[in-house]
């Protein structure tokens, strides 16, 4: 009997493991490539506000967290540098800053989502027409299937 016991833990661990692996890798797996640096450059050229995505925000750990730069025009959204990996990661124009999922989510219906992160080497995603920049301040970058914040910047 005990040794029954043992095999089940033992199997249930492995089998958690990889699901948690799996979990991980296959956003990355099926990722898209990045757009390269010239793109990414030549997309912010025109930046009307910027802020810089760091990993010591309270609500960011080792495996949520966001570095580089996150560029703003009356077009576009862009991000220079690395994002941890994780599936079903979304853009957000918030009115206030936020650095942790208890203070966004309660902002999540006042807030914009921009679109999908499918990169982590950075992005580009198209603003919506009509979008008023200075009606918000803060981009934050969320995975909605997790309901965790990812990272955060105050652009203004």
């Amino acid at each position: 009997m005990r040794k029954i016991l043992l095999l089940l833990a033992s199997h249930g661990f492995v089998f958690a493991a990889g699901f948690a692996l799996g979990i991980y890798l296959l956003p990355i797996l099926v990722a898209p490539p990045s757009p390269d640096a010239a793109v990414l450059e030549e997309s912010a050229a025109d930046a009307m506000f910027e802020g810089e995505l760091t990993r010591d925000l309270r609500g960011s750990d080792f495996v949520h967290w966001g570095e580089g730069k996150i560029s703003l025009s009356t077009t576009k959204v862009v991000h220079e540098g690395k994002l941890a990996p994780g599936p079903d990661y979304m853009v957000y124009l918030v009115p206030e800053f936020v650095e942790h999922e208890d203070e966004f989510n309660p902002l999540k219906d006042q807030s914009l989502n921009i679109g999908q992160v499918k990169t982590f080497d950075g992005f580009v995603l198209d603003l919506p027409a009509g979008v008023d920049l200075t009606a918000f301040n803060t981009v934050v970058v969320w995975c909605e299937s997790f309901g965790e914040f990812i990272t955060s910047t105050k652009y203004r």
